[in-house]
């Protein structure tokens, strides 16, 4: 859940700077847009390695018992 808030919450702050960029034809709300997608980009790459993580080696070695 929170991932997903995380999401539409970052959705909306790319649009809304696209829209600022499109009204303004300020660079600056590009650059954030694009900081915010790396963001995203950043949060979900550990988010899916914790997952692999969590999947394949604490099961495999015996960490987590299911």
């Amino acid at each position: 859940m929170l991932i997903r808030l995380l999401l539409v919450i970052s959705a909306l702050l790319i649009v809304v700077s696209g829209a600022l960029y499109l009204f303004t034809d300020n660079p600056r709300y590009l650059k954030f847009a694009w900081q915010v997608v790396r963001f995203v980009f950043l949060v979900a790459l550990i988010f899916v390695v914790l997952l692999v993580l969590e999947r394949y080696a604490l099961v495999g070695w015996g960490v987590l018992r299911y």
